[in-house]
Formats: structure tokens, C-alpha cells, sequence
């Protein structure tokens, strides 16, 4: 009997892999940017427009370091227009600032 069950060989394992297991080694392709955005365009002083999605604007640190504010689309209409009307001046002058700081730097050269 025992010849008969090792006459059997176990199928291959390309066999029994399902579809999925076999092109799991393949990364799935990104989805497609979404083209109905309701992102809010801001024209900065640099005459730069920026625009703005749903995750809100970006907030230069001190350390020039960016980040975003957490609270954005829980902001009502008038909380949002004030923020961006002081984020704007802050993010300004602390741009400055640190460009200011970099060119102060003494080069290696």
C-alpha cells in the first residue's frame, strides 16, 4: 500500500496556488486621481495660485518643517477664510525667516 501513495505525487504548488497567490508578488496599480475635486484655489502674494483640498492648507513650523491642520473640514466656512487670512501672513513670514537664516549661514566652500 505504501507504494501506491508515494507513486501519488503532490501536486505542484503552481497548481494549487489560487489567482490571487500567484500575482501577489505584483503591487496593485494606484487608482486614478479623482478629476471632480472640490479644492479651493488661494493666489498667494508670489503670484503663485495654491491650491487647496479637502485635507486643508499646509502650515510652515518655525523649523520650516510642514504640516497640516488636523481639525480642517470639521471648520465652518468663516473659521476656514480666517485661518487661511493668518496662515497665510504666518507662513509668509516664516519663510522669510528661515530664508533669511540659510543665507546667513557661512557656505563650506
Amino acid at each position: 500500500m505504501s507504494s501506491e501513495n508515494s507513486s501519488k505525487a503532490a501536486p505542484a504548488a503552481s497548481d494549487s496556488a489560487t489567482p490571487a497567490e500567484q500575482f501577489s508578488s505584483q503591487p496593485l496599480p494606484l487608482p486614478e486621481p479623482p478629476t471632480d475635486t472640490k479644492a479651493t484655489e488661494l493666489n498667494v502674494t508670489t503670484g503663485t495660485a495654491v491650491k487647496l483640498d479637502h485635507l486643508g492648507p499646509m502650515v510652515v513650523n518655525r523649523d520650516g518643517t510642514l504640516s497640516r491642520i488636523s481639525n480642517w473640514e470639521q471648520m465652518s466656512e468663516i473659521e476656514r477664510q480666517n485661518t487661511l487670512r493668518i496662515l497665510g501672513k504666518r507662513n509668509q513670514l516664516r519663510m522669510e525667516t528661515l530664508k533669511a537664516a540659510e543665507d546667513a549661514k557661512p557656505t563650506s566652500n
